[in-house]
């Protein structure tokens, strides 16, 4: 398939999933992402943030990357998704594999600049280094993801994407949270429960429009999963693969 081809399916792939995932997840509480998304096109060859980029490499990631690169309204500007969001939330790397958490953190920060934000945690899976990102005041803003093959980075698919109110797809939307980090502690336990999980569900953490917590195994982390601020919907982040350390402020 040539790559004006693979752009143009992953790009008319990615607006049926965002379209799906947005409805199911709302109408649904009990609804989780059992399958990680194929990518999305990327745009490579140089960094992001500068205009008159095209998108190609669309398949460098294990699981859907953010920035599709040329948009569905002709625009080249590496935003989230195909025209539906102004802001721009992808960050190439420059080539060089990203293999230690002061590796990882070097490149968060100079994304995190880019947004006005800072870096908290972070976090290192055998698939991927993961983020969160404050407010100059200390509060949670969003997550991102590092790619160890080359630096990529951008903010997460899931939660973050098409949940976050303030960071997203679906900015300004929903912004009350008629559930407690208590109550989304105690949903994502049900929802653990209901698939036969040993796992526990960790502190929950109020990002813009939900929460994200460790799951916990024996109190040690094993993974993570969202809980919708405003309907309860749980999102198991199935991208990450195994847990190896972590690295505070």
């Amino acid at each position: 398939m040539s790559s004006t081809s693979r752009r143009t399916a992953a790009a008319l792939a990615a607006v049926a999933l965002a379209g799906t995932l947005a409805a199911g997840c709302a109408a649904d509480a009990s609804t989780s992402s059992s399958a990680s998304p194929r990518p999305a096109a990327a745009p490579s060859g140089r960094d992001c943030w500068r205009s008159g980029t095209s998108g190609d490499d669309w398949d460098d990631w294990d699981s859907w990357g953010p920035g599709m690169g040329p948009d569905m309204m002709g625009r080249d500007d590496c935003s989230w998704g195909p025209g539906m969001m102004g802001g721009h939330y992808w960050q190439r790397g420059d080539g060089a594999p990203v293999k230690t958490l002061d590796q990882a953190r070097q490149r968060t920060d100079a994304f995190a600049d880019r947004l006005g934000l800072r870096v908290g945690e972070v976090m290192q899976f055998s698939k991927n280094f993961y983020a969160e990102l404050e407010t100059p005041s200390g509060k949670l803003a969003t997550e991102i993801l590092v790619d160890p093959a080359d630096g990529d980075t951008g903010i997460e698919y899931g939660p973050a994407m098409m949940w976050n109110t303030d960071y997203g797809m679906h900015r300004h939307g929903q912004s009350r949270t008629p559930i407690s980090p208590d109550q989304a502690q105690d949903r994502a336990q049900q929802w653990l429960r209901n698939r036969g999980s040993d796992l526990t569900a960790g502190e929950a953490e109020a990002f813009p429009g939900y929460y994200t917590q460790h799951t916990l195994r024996s109190g040690k982390i094993n993974g993570m999963l969202s809980v919708n601020a405003s309907t309860g919907a749980v999102w198991d982040h199935n991208w990450h693969g195994t847990y190896i350390a972590t690295s505070e402020h």
